[in-house]
């Protein structure tokens, strides 16, 4: 196990999931899908690693991104449209090749066990969460499920950080958030929540370099690193 930490932290109640980058690696639908989109288009494919580049903020930043990659920037009426297109192409596959990231499965299940409760809060569509969760089985250890579209403003909002802990019954000062990105920093440097980031995900810049409490390699350190704060807790 690797972990680096920044500050102490508070063994949590409650824990917050990002999803894409976090919990799945979704990058393979989502660039089938916006590849799709282009095609009919008539604009070339894009790389995974460029898709992978362009994740965060939702869909329909996504959307705006590719196009704009490709030297076909859209109006706000064509990106609507093009958004439209996208969720329901997306809508089709969204687990045809998305896959669980290593230790999701069993971070999850130890936690549960253990009595910590659980939330998923992600900027992806609220039914397409949703869908993804219980294709995986996770659906049943989760007490929250937030999408970007069940609040006004999403990440790096904190708006669904509040919502997921309300439902969990969860005070800010004793939840965590797990995430890869400066997204999920800034939402839970908002909600005045601390945030562990995991190594790997769809970041652009250096994990190191985002500011987070507490870093790990991948989710499998996490019920270890959390242990260790439980102990000088």
């Amino acid at each position: 196990m690797s972990a680096e930490t920044r500050n102490p932290l508070p063994f949590p109640r409650a824990i917050l999931f990002d999803l894409d980058g976090t919990l799945i690696d979704s990058v393979p639908d989502l660039a089938a899908s916006v590849n799709e989109l282009l095609e009919s288009r008539g604009l070339p494919e894009l790389s995974l690693p460029e898709v992978r580049s362009m994740i965060g903020n939702g869909v329909r930043k996504l959307v705006q991104r590719a196009f704009a990659a490709q030297a076909s920037p859209l109006t706000e009426a064509e990106l609507d449209e093009a958004n439209r297109e996208m969720v329901q192409i997306y809508s089709r596959q969204l687990t045809r090749l998305t896959s669980l990231l290593p230790g999701a499965q069993e971070a999850i299940a130890h936690l549960h066990i253990n009595g910590v409760k659980l939330g998923v809060v992600t900027n992806k569509p609220q039914v397409a969460t949703r869908e993804i969760l219980l294709h995986f089985g996770l659906t049943d250890r989760l007490g929250a499920i937030v999408g970007g579209d069940a609040v006004t403003h999403m990440k790096p909002a904190p708006d669904a950080l509040f919502l997921a802990l309300d439902q969990l019954g969860v005070e800010p000062s004793q939840a965590l958030m797990v995430g890869d990105s400066i997204t999920d920093v800034e939402a839970a440097r908002a909600a005045g929540i601390p945030v562990v980031l995991i190594r790997g995900g769809y970041t652009k810049a250096p994990v190191e370099e985002l500011g987070a409490d507490l870093i790990c390699d991948s989710l499998k350190d996490l019920p270890a690193a959390l242990n260790e704060l439980r102990k000088a807790a």
